[in-house]
């Protein structure tokens, strides 16, 4: 039985309630250091002074990976409330949200659209609900110069001259399929059973062949029956058993029915860039909603992984 907190007694240092949180909810001090953009011993100084000030221990080492034990999972459900609350007061303090107004028009993927950028939205409309927010779900790369989006969130840093850009979180991605697909299949064990599976595409075909292959996923052009250039559609058909894809596992954790393949391989990852053209971020409404997806999309996931 682990020690019960006296949480009437408990002065908390909020770098440190951070720290802890990024770290739980990312796997490692390291992860959690480039979210909150700080190094790994600071990361790990600040949970270790949260441990001690509690008097009780948090996570364990396994492998390369740090656990939470039982009282560290009782202190996450708090902190995470805690979070949103500190999150909620934010966006009130500094929108000013009853005098900003007018249209903010975003550019992302599809996928990211469709499933991460709700929450956010949601936030940003509770604090600023004059705004008007268009979102252009798309996978190309429009043209903020153009005036063809205000705000464009990209995995690839911006080269446009007269750009301000801004790297706010490094995601992770694995291999997902349904659990009814790899029981009439089996789980593959290593790379070379993976390769023998059906692949759901996303755009060319040559293009993933040549980001797969050479991190040691040996397919070919005869894995790639199905798929869509629309990563909507492509994981519509992941989910109803298609086949097996690369998703970001923010998404994964968000979908229902899928399983992660290959728990145990290391994932992909792939940085988040924020952008806008550097006369807009001078503007109110501009500059606040740049603000909030930076630090949304920066914070560690609120969805335990699958």
């Amino acid at each position: 039985m682990h020690k019960r907190m006296n949480w009437k007694a408990i002065n908390f240092d909020w770098n440190q309630v951070r720290s802890f949180l990024a770290t739980a909810e990312k796997g490692s001090f390291s992860a959690a250091a480039r979210v909150l953009e700080q190094t790994q011993p600071t990361v790990g100084r600040q949970v270790a002074a949260l441990e001690r000030s509690l008097g009780i221990t948090l996570f364990e080492r396994v492998g390369k990976s740090l656990n939470l034990t039982s009282a560290g999972a009782d202190l996450l459900v708090h902190v995470q409330e805690m979070a949103e609350v500190a999150n909620r007061i934010s966006l009130t303090a500094t929108s000013q949200s009853n005098t900003i107004d007018g249209q903010v028009k975003i550019t992302a993927s599809d996928v990211m659209s469709a499933y991460q950028l709700p929450p956010i939205l949601k936030q940003i409309r509770l604090a600023a609900p004059r705004l008007e927010i268009d979102v252009v779900a798309t996978n190309d790369l429009r043209d903020i110069q153009r005036r063809e989006a205000d705000i464009a969130i990209r995995h690839v840093r911006p080269t446009q001259p007269n750009l301000i850009a801004k790297l706010v979180a490094e995601a992770t991605a694995h291999f997902y399929a349904t659990p009814s697909y790899l029981d009439q299949v089996g789980r593959p064990k290593t790379e070379t059973e993976l390769a023998k599976l059906d692949f759901v595409s996303f755009g060319d075909v040559a293009t993933i062949i040549g980001f797969l292959n050479p991190a040691g996923i040996p397919v070919t052009a005869q894995n790639f029956r199905i798929g869509s250039k629309s990563g909507i559609v492509s994981w519509e058909m992941v989910r109803q058993g298609l086949g097996v894809s690369v998703m970001s596992d923010d998404v994964a954790a968000m979908t229902p029915g899928v399983e992660r393949v290959l728990p145990g391989r290391e994932p992909f990852k792939f940085p988040i860039w924020l952008a806008t053209h550097s006369e807009l971020h001078t503007a109110r409404r501009i500059r606040l909603v740049f603000d909030q997806l930076a630090e949304q999309l920066s914070a560690p996931s609120r969805v335990p992984q699958r």
